[in-house]
């Protein structure tokens, strides 16, 4: 799994290409993706979106157990 400011980079790659019109889109690895349509270059940040916010989410610091014996 890539880290979060990897995919916020890429995401924003990906949303310049698509705003623009471009279709391809060279990664961070130099890897280079060609989409074929604008829905699957949106589904591809909508992806993206549902992973950042994933990592971004606050994880609980402390846990409360509260337990009775039932008497």
């Amino acid at each position: 799994m890539a880290d979060l400011s990897k995919l916020q980079e890429y995401r924003d790659k990906l949303q310049g290409a698509r705003f623009s019109g471009v279709r391809t889109v060279r990664d961070a690895s130099g890897e280079e993706v060609t989409y074929r349509s604008q829905g699957e270059m949106e589904r591809a940040v909508a992806a993206l979106d549902a992973e950042i916010a994933t990592l971004q989410q606050r994880r609980p610091q402390q846990v409360r157990f509260q337990t009775s014996k039932g008497i």
